[in-house]
């Protein structure tokens, strides 16, 4: 599974960014595709997520803000970011999971297959 990010950037705060996440999975079925972020001196943290059956999650951070989507035909994960704010600033990372999961937003160590990560910033 390989899996690259691309679309980050640097934007002023209230402006919008969208990730892309393109995937080759070959014949492995991943469960659930995720967003995470990695902020310096934290640890990293669930964005969003998306099953295989639709059902989405997203971390009350970016509730309202944040959407995750999929292109089934190209296999590309998108993150359509809006209402930027400097805290939103982080390498972002796309994820994806050959097991099924437990609902909602969980560790990243739940997830087998990872990005090499994009950095986005949002300057106030």
């Amino acid at each position: 599974v390989q899996m690259m990010e691309s679309g980050g950037g640097s934007v002023q705060a209230g402006g919008s960014l969208r990730l892309s996440c393109a995937m080759s999975t070959g014949p492995v079925r991943l469960y659930a595709m995720g967003w995470f972020r990695r902020s310096p001196g934290k640890e990293r943290e669930g964005v969003a997520r998306l099953d295989s059956d639709g059902v989405t999650a997203y971390a009350d951070s970016v509730k309202g803000r944040f959407t995750i989507s999929k292109d089934n035909d190209k296999n590309i994960l998108y993150l359509q970011m809006n209402s930027l704010q400097p805290e939103d600033s982080a390498m972002y990372y796309c994820a994806g999971a050959h097991n099924p999961l437990l609902p909602g937003i969980v560790d990243d160590l739940w997830y087998h297959h990872w990005g090499q990560g994009i950095q986005v910033t949002v300057s106030a």
